[in-house]
C-alpha cells in the first residue's frame, strides 16, 4: 500500500502538472473522507502520509471549545475534558488519538478517488488562473459558453469567467456563442476556488480599448490620465502627450476617425469625448466641460470644489442632459463642480461677502464699513486678520498702524475665546461620548469639531459617515454606532 501511494502521487503529479504536495494533501483528505464512512457518527478524521515512505496513519480528533458550548460530542470536546487528557490543551486547538488501521472497501475507495480528482481539478484550475494572471492581461476576449440568470459565462482557453448582468452595457443583448471582449475587474475567492469577474462598463475597459487601438500609448508617447463613463451613452477620457510633436486628441481619433470609431463600435455606440489633460486643474476642468464655454472659475482648495460660471446660453450645454456632462467632468477631474450663471455667481458672492462681513463685525466689534474693507482686501477668516504679516495690513490705505494693531489684538482675543469655548464643549461631550466602548479623547475631539456632541447625535450617523468624519476603520465605526444605538432597543 505504501509503495502504491508513492507511485500514485508521482503519476498524478506528472499527468496533471501539479505539485506533489497538492496531490499528497488531496490524498490525505480523500483517505480521511473514506475513513469517516466506517462510523455512524459524524466524526472528524485526520490522515497523515509520510512523504518519504508512503506510510500513513489515521487520527480521530476533537476541537477543543468552552465547556458550555459543546453541541457535537462526536467532533467537539470541552476544555476541562481535554485537559484531563493533555494538560497543555488550549481552546481552538485539536486533541487527537490514533485510530486502528482502516480497511478501505470498494465504496470507500470510490469516494476517495472522487475527492482526489476534485482536489486535483481545483489545483489545475488554480494553476491555469495563476499562469493567466502572471501575464497581466486585463483585456480578455472569450466566447459566451452559457447564460445564467442574465449573467454571461465566458470561456477563453481553459478558463471560465463571469460577466455579471450589472457589468454589461445597458441594452446590449448578448447570447450564447457570441464573442465578447471585457476587462478583468477583480478576482473573487469563493468556496469553489477563485473566480474571474469581468466588466464592460468599467472606465478601465475604455482605457484598455484605446491602448489596443493607439500604439503610441504602448510606446509611452501618449498617456491616458483618467476616464469616466456613463456606459452605453457617453464617456470622457483625458489624454496627455509625452512628445511635443504629437497631438494627443488627433492621435486617439485616428485617420478619418478610425481609431475612436473602433472603440465606439465595441462600446455599442457610446459617444466618447477626448479631452486634453492639463497640470493646471482649472484648465483641465475647462477642457473637460467642452464644448460648453466657461466665463470664469472660482476654486475652493479646502472643499476641493470649483464654481463654474457660464452665461445663460451655455448653461444647458455645460450641465448636459440629466446632468451628464458635468457629472462625467467631475468624475474625470476628481473635483466637485458647481455650474451657475453669472447672475447666480454674483448673488452667491454677495451672500458670502455679507456673511464674512457679519463675522468680522461680531467678533472684532467693528462697524460695517470696517468689515467691508477687510472683505474687499481679501480677508475671509479671523486667523488671517490675527496672523498675517503686519506690513501687509499696513498697506490698507484706510487703516493706520494703531487701527491695524487693535484689529489684530481683537482677532487674537476672539480666537482664544472660541478655543476655550470649544474645549469646554469637548469636555462636556467627553463625559457622554467617552463612556461608549471604542471611544477615545482624540475621536471625541474630531466628533465635536463636526458638531456631534451627544450620544443621540452619534447614533443618528451611519458607520460610513463616522468613517468620513474621523478617518477610523469601518469595523470600529460600526461597533461604536451599534453601542450608541443601544438605548433605542431598551
Amino acid at each position: 500500500m505504501s509503495r502504491e501511494i508513492l507511485l500514485l502521487v508521482d503519476a498524478l503529479a506528472h499527468e496533471k502538472n501539479v505539485d506533489k504536495a497538492i496531490v499528497f494533501t488531496a490524498l490525505e483528505m480523500a483517505l480521511a473522507s473514506a475513513a469517516k464512512k466506517h462510523f455512524q457518527d459524524d466524526i472528524d478524521v485526520r490522515v497523515s502520509i509520510n512523504r518519504e515512505t508512503g506510510g500513513f496513519q489515521c487520527f480521530r480528533r476533537w476541537l477543543i471549545i468552552a465547556d458550555e458550548e459543546v453541541e457535537h460530542p462526536a467532533r467537539q470536546i470541552s476544555l476541562s475534558d481535554a485537559m484531563q487528557r493533555d494538560e497543555q490543551a488550549l481552546l481552538g486547538e485539536y486533541i487527537e488519538e490514533l485510530m486502528e488501521s482502516v480497511t478501505f472497501d470498494r465504496i470507500g475507495a470510490q469516494a476517495a478517488k472522487q475527492v482526489i480528482f476534485q482536489k486535483i481539478r481545483d489545483a489545475e484550475r488554480e494553476q491555469t488562473l495563476n499562469d493567466f494572471l502572471a501575464h497581466k492581461e486585463y483585456l480578455v476576449t472569450g466566447t459566451i459558453k452559457r447564460m445564467d440568470r442574465g449573467n454571461a459565462i465566458l470561456e477563453f482557453g481553459k478558463i471560465e469567467a463571469l460577466l455579471p448582468r450589472d457589468q454589461m452595457i445597458p441594452h446590449e443583448n448578448l447570447r450564447m456563442g457570441d464573442r465578447v471582449r471585457a476587462y478583468l475587474l477583480r478576482i473573487e475567492r469563493a468556496g469553489r476556488g477563485p473566480q474571474l469577474i469581468l466588466s464592460r462598463t468599467s472606465p478601465d475597459f475604455l482605457i484598455k480599448l484605446f491602448e489596443l487601438e493607439v500604439p503610441e500609448i504602448e510606446e509611452e508617447m501618449l498617456e491616458i490620465k483618467a476616464a469616466a463613463r456613463d456606459p452605453g451613452s457617453r464617456s470622457k477620457i483625458a489624454v496627455k502627450s509625452n512628445d511635443p510633436r504629437i497631438d494627443p486628441i488627433g492621435t486617439c481619433v485616428g485617420m478619418r476617425g478610425s481609431r475612436v470609431q473602433a472603440v465606439i463600435s465595441e462600446l455599442a455606440g457610446e459617444r466618447i469625448d477626448i479631452i486634453q489633460w492639463s497640470e493646471d486643474q482649472a484648465t483641465f476642468v475647462v477642457n473637460a466641460l467642452a464644448p460648453a464655454e466657461i466665463s470664469s472659475i472660482m476654486v475652493d482648495e479646502d472643499k476641493h470644489c470649483m464654481d463654474i460660471v457660464v452665461d445663460e446660453d451655455n448653461l444647458a450645454q455645460a450641465i448636459g442632459r440629466g446632468g451628464q456632462n458635468v457629472r462625467l467632468a467631475s468624475e474625470l477631474t476628481g473635483w466637485q463642480l458647481n455650474i451657475m450663471t453669472v447672475e447666480e455667481s454674483v448673488e452667491k458672492n454677495e451672500e458670502e461677502t455679507a456673511t464674512i462681513c457679519r463675522l468680522f463685525m461680531e467678533k472684532l466689534d467693528v462697524d460695517e464699513e470696517v468689515g467691508r474693507i477687510l472683505v474687499e482686501e481679501g480677508f475671509s477668516t479671523l486667523e488671517e486678520v490675527a496672523y498675517i504679516p503686519l506690513d501687509e495690513m499696513l498697506e490698507i490705505k484706510e487703516f493706520d498702524q494703531q487701527t491695524v494693531e487693535e484689529l489684530r489684538n481683537r482677532a487674537r482675543n476672539a480666537l482664544l475665546t472660541d478655543a476655550i469655548a470649544t474645549e469646554e464643549e469637548i469636555e462636556h461631550a467627553s463625559e457622554a461620548l467617552l463612556a461608549l466602548e471604542g471611544m477615545d479623547i482624540e475621536l471625541v475631539r474630531k466628533l465635536t469639531a463636526k458638531g456631534i456632541n451627544t450620544q443621540e447625535e452619534l447614533a443618528d450617523l451611519a458607520a460610513d459617515d463616522l468613517v468620513e468624519m474621523t478617518g477610523i476603520e469601518l469595523e470600529r465605526a460600526s461597533k461604536i454606532i451599534i453601542k450608541a444605538r443601544e438605548p433605542w432597543f431598551m
